[in-house]
């Protein structure tokens, strides 16, 4: 088997395939070129998250955004939040950060890393909320006084722009809709990822927040997502498509087929419904939100992490089976660096959890400090551009255009 484009009777590429994975096609919030296939020929143009500094460009730099971060939460804990802090700092000078931990694991960190100097503030707590932890356990051990909830309570009072951690998903869900709230009009919040495509990056949500939905859910997801990809992607106009078993319009389940009708009629002057769209137009970024219900979007995201795992695997031994495949192997270690950047799950690391009245974002509790700190950055994009305030806006433009 074989990827499309990658067919050569020597095994791997062709070099105008090469090439054209050489071709910087958007650049990441590190500043760092990603690289990407070209253009579909006869589809939409390349899509790309805004870099930093592009975001700067939309406001006044002198408006600092504060980051609460949960540094007990994850696999690694203080150690890679402090990297990470000190690296985001490097990245958006302006950057301020609340650390909630143990202040004597945390300071130590800290006052090794000259680039934080002046700009973190350690909270101490005494609680940490472990990985395995039901979400009901985690909230009742932890209200008041976990770096979790703590963390996400300094969003709460103003006191920090945007949350991340790195900790358990279900306790963090419970303590931000405990703590936070959902926003009016808002029945269930979501979980909303990037999705690596061959166009760049399209929003997914629900990614695993809630099981089981009603049409008038899927369109507050999809108001929501459009939201995240006018900013993420500085889109006027973002395309939005549901998840369904077929594009045609007689399929798939009674809440997704109403859903459909609501979209078509609303005609919002911020979202462009396209349609249905199939498990294959994820890939494709066929449109910039892709809207289904938690259950559904979970098992994808776990599927397409699984098959970028397994072609990888393939690829390995594929190009160490044989002398000649080792050769072109050789002569195309680029392109392989290429195609590895292009699916690191680190690049789009960041859940946003859409629908409550603060930001919210959980990284990988086992990423390293490049997919924490591309958590930041999306928290520092989200802050910077007030999500919360475009949601607010399309919800209640949304509320008018409804059909009766």
């Amino acid at each position: 088997m074989g990827l499309p484009g990658f067919e050569h009777r020597w095994g791997f590429a062709r070099p105008e395939t090469i090439a054209c994975l050489r071709r910087p096609e958007f650049i990441c919030p590190a500043g760092r070129y990603r690289y990407g296939p070209p253009r579909l020929a006869g589809g939409p143009p390349p899509r790309r998250r805004t870099s930093p500094a592009e975001t700067a460009t939309r406001k006044d730099m002198s408006q600092r955004v504060c980051i609460s971060l949960d540094a007990m939460g994850g696999d690694h804990g203080p150690t890679t939040v402090v990297r990470v802090a000190a690296l985001a700092r490097e990245r958006h000078p302006g950057m301020t950060f609340l650390l909630f931990g143990d202040e004597a694991v945390i300071a130590p960190l800290v006052a090794k890393e000259p680039r934080l100097k002046d700009c973190v503030e350690i909270r101490h707590t005494t609680v940490a909320v472990a990985m395995d932890d039901k979400p009901s356990q985690a909230v009742r051990q932890g209200r008041g006084k976990s770096s979790m909830w703590q963390a996400v309570q300094a969003v709460r009072d103003g006191q920090a722009d945007a949350c991340v951690s790195a900790g358990n998903t279900g306790a963090l869900m419970a303590m931000s809709k405990i703590c936070l709230k959902t926003m009016s009009g808002i029945e269930r919040p979501a979980i909303a990822c990037l999705w690596p495509t061959v166009r760049g990056e399209s929003v997914v949500l629900d990614v695993g927040a809630t099981i089981g939905t009603d049409a008038e859910h899927l369109v507050e997801m999809a108001v929501m997502g459009s939201a995240m990809a006018r900013i993420v992607f500085d889109l006027d106009k973002p395309t939005v498509g549901l998840l369904n078993v077929g594009t045609e319009e007689m399929k798939g389940n009674e809440a997704v087929k109403e859903a459909a009708r609501l979209l078509r009629e609303m005609d919002s002057p911020r979202l462009t419904y396209h349609g249905f769209v199939e498990g294959t137009d994820l890939g494709r970024g066929t449109v910039d939100v892709v809207v289904t219900e938690g259950f559904t979007g979970n098992i994808a995201l776990k599927t397409a992490e699984g098959t970028a795992k397994q072609i990888g695997t393939y690829l390995r031994s594929a190009m160490t089976r044989t002398l000649s495949a080792k050769i072109g192997a050789l002569f195309a270690r680029q392109a392989f660096k290429a195609l590895k950047d292009k699916m690191n799950p680190s690049r789009a690391n960041g859940g946003v959890f859409l629908g409550l009245e603060g930001i919210v974002i959980k990284s990988h509790g086992s990423e390293n400090a490049q997919g924490f700190a591309a958590a930041i950055d999306l928290a520092h994009d989200m802050a910077r551009q007030d999500m919360i305030r475009t949601i607010r806006e399309m919800l209640d433009q949304t509320a008018v255009l409804a059909p009766a």
